[in-house]
C-alpha cells in the first residue's frame, strides 16, 4: 500500500507540520511505502495553467498524490478555509486518477470553532476526486503543540487511531 502524508500549512515552523511529521513517523512503522509532502518547503509552485511547465518536485508531488493508495491530510484553518496551499496542490491532481483512495484528515485551529466546516470543506473537495473519505477526522488546537511535538497523551492516542483506522478502511475496500 502505497501512502502520502500531506502536510497543509506554507508556514515554515508552523504547528500542522508537527503534527503531521509524527503521523509520517508513526504509519512509516505500519506501511514502508510512505511519502512526506510538506507544503512549507516552498517548492510547489502557483499553479497557472495545464499547459505550463512546472519542477520536478511539482510533478512528483502531484504524481505521488496519484498514486498512493492513502492520503492522510493535515490543514491549518485560515480565515474559516483549508489551507490555500492544499487547494494550490490539488490543481495539479488529475480527478481520473484519484478514484477509489481513502483519505484521512487532521484539522488544526487555535479554538474549537469552524473545525466541522472545514472538515466538509474538505470531504467536498476529497469527494470531486472520488476519494473516500474517513468520516472521523482528528481536530486539535494549538494547545495540543507544546516544545514542537504533540505534548498529550490522548491527542497521541487519536492521532494513531486516525491512521490506523484509515488504513483499515483502505485495506477492506481493497482485499478483492
Amino acid at each position: 500500500m502505497k501512502v502520502v502524508i500531506i502536510s497543509a500549512s506554507p508556514r515554515k515552523n508552523g504547528n500542522t507540520q508537527i503534527i503531521m511529521k509524527y503521523i509520517f513517523e508513526y504509519t512509516k512503522l505500519k506501511n514502508i511505502d510512505t511519502k512526506l509532502i510538506n507544503l512549507s518547503d516552498g517548492q510547489i509552485e502557483c499553479y497557472r495553467g495545464p499547459e505550463e511547465e512546472y519542477n520536478e518536485y511539482t510533478k512528483n508531488a502531484a504524481n505521488d498524490i496519484m498514486d498512493a493508495d492513502v492520503w492522510l491530510i493535515g490543514s491549518p484553518i485560515y480565515n474559516s478555509f483549508f489551507s490555500s496551499a492544499l487547494k494550490n496542490l490539488f490543481e495539479y491532481v488529475n480527478y481520473k486518477k484519484t478514484e477509489g483512495k481513502v483519505a484521512g484528515m487532521v484539522i488544526l485551529a487555535s479554538s474549537s470553532i469552524g473545525f466541522t466546516d472545514v472538515q466538509t470543506l474538505i470531504t467536498q473537495l476529497l469527494s470531486y476526486f472520488r476519494v473516500i473519505t474517513n468520516p472521523k477526522a482528528v481536530f486539535f488546537t494549538t494547545d495540543s503543540i507544546s516544545g514542537n511535538t504533540v505534548s498529550k497523551d490522548e491527542d497521541i492516542k487519536r492521532l494513531k487511531e486516525l491512521v490506523d483506522e484509515t488504513l483499515r478502511i483502505s485495506t477492506k475496500l481493497h482485499q478483492d
